[in-house]
């Protein structure tokens, strides 16, 4: 096995195959990134059984061939080598790496150890715009659960229902919508892992340029073009959200986003971890007041709103209400409460693809 390739190339490209390797592993060779030389092109294969991912890298080939590397050293060696050509070659499992006037040589594996990935046949895909994708990736994985116990809501729900997508996420305390228009007519409902969406939320760059999105039998495949991620679909019944999606409300009050997140930051500064990160909100006369405080003290803040309904006494734990109103990408907010024990549902102004959902901390009015 003997190629050359550059070494910014290669560098970018080991550091996407290894967002498909797992520390948690307990097969060695896992820890191992598959080099393929085959025509004009390098292949980087990476997994951990869950999660893989193919990413090619164009190169001149002189012998075709197979080796495993362990990632973190190969990695480590092609980050710190000078930006130029360096050339590989493989006798025996023991790889020779040249690059300007450095010369590495380590020990590889057999290729022909490394496990296959599963084959699938794809059936139902459609395309949708990078930038579009990621959007839909930062605004909901965030809110999936770390509980194990309830392993459907460490995922995104992706409900497909001809020409609409809606990803849905929420771990018991929040929930998080956006919906997307698309050109396909699938239906269908999967649940992403929410591990596997954030590695690819790593790989995808922020362009307009299209992805291919595939559903397979507990499969689903990205692909970007020079790289394709593949992920087993969790399993199981997915909460039924669109129960707790109310259209009626006592109160609304519209917000500028900013004004209403520096608030709601500086008022967390005093909350405390261990008293649920508690801010109490009043809603009265056109304002917005937060409040919050701790034996190191307490901080008063009043926001301008636009107040339609009652007045309105709330308190949350500012870390669940202060992420999804951070990802938020519209100038103005509305803030939708059917009362002090009941949701808040937040929007952007005259924008309804993306909903975000908060419960309340229960607090007696004597508390406010």
């Amino acid at each position: 096995m003997k190629f050359r390739v550059e070494q910014r190339d290669l560098s970018k490209h080991i550091g996407i195959a290894q967002k498909g390797i797992s520390s948690r592993s307990t097969l060695q060779i896992l820890d191992g990134i598959l080099f393929e030389a085959k025509d004009h092109s390098l292949k980087l294969t990476a997994t951990d059984l869950e999660i893989s991912i193919e990413t090619f890298v164009d190169a001149v080939v002189e012998e075709k061939g197979k080796i495993v590397l362990n990632s973190r050293i190969i990695g480590d060696i092609v980050r710190k080598l000078p930006d130029d050509t360096i050339a590989f070659e493989v006798k025996d499992n023991h790889v020779n790496i040249k690059c300007q006037n450095v010369e590495f040589n380590i020990i590889g594996n057999s290729g022909d150890d490394y496990p296959d990935l599963p084959i699938i046949i794809e059936e139902n895909q459609f395309s949708i715009t990078r930038d579009l994708f990621k959007s839909a990736i930062r605004q909901t994985v965030f809110a999936t659960t770390q509980d194990e116990t309830r392993p459907s809501l460490t995922g995104v729900l992706m409900e497909l229902d001809g020409g609409n997508i809606s990803c849905v996420s929420l771990d018991g305390y929040r929930l998080a919508l956006r919906k997307i228009t698309t050109s396909s007519l699938i239906k269908e409902k999967i649940i992403i892992p929410g591990r596997a969406l954030n590695e690819l939320n790593k790989i995808i760059e922020d362009k307009e340029e299209e992805m291919v999105v595939s559903i397979s039998h507990g499969q689903a495949i990205f692909n970007l073009g020079d790289t394709i991620m593949y992920t087993k679909l969790l399993e199981g019944q997915f909460f039924n959200y669109k129960d707790i999606m109310r259209a009626e409300h006592k109160t609304e009050v519209r917000v500028s986003r900013r004004s209403f997140q520096s608030g709601l930051e500086r008022a967390s500064l005093l909350a405390k971890e261990e008293k649920a990160n508690l801010i109490k909100i009043s809603v009265s006369d056109g304002q917005i007041a937060i409040k919050s405080n701790s034996e190191m003290g307490d901080v008063f803040e009043s926001v301008n709103a636009n107040q339609k309904g009652e007045d309105l006494n709330i308190a949350f734990n500012s870390r669940y209400i202060l992420e999804g109103i951070k990802i938020m990408d519209c100038e103005e907010i509305v803030l939708k409460f059917a009362g002090s024990l009941n949701p808040c549902i937040i929007n952007g102004v005259e924008d309804d693809s993306y909903t975000y959902l908060v419960l309340p901390v229960r607090l007696a009015q004597d508390d406010f």
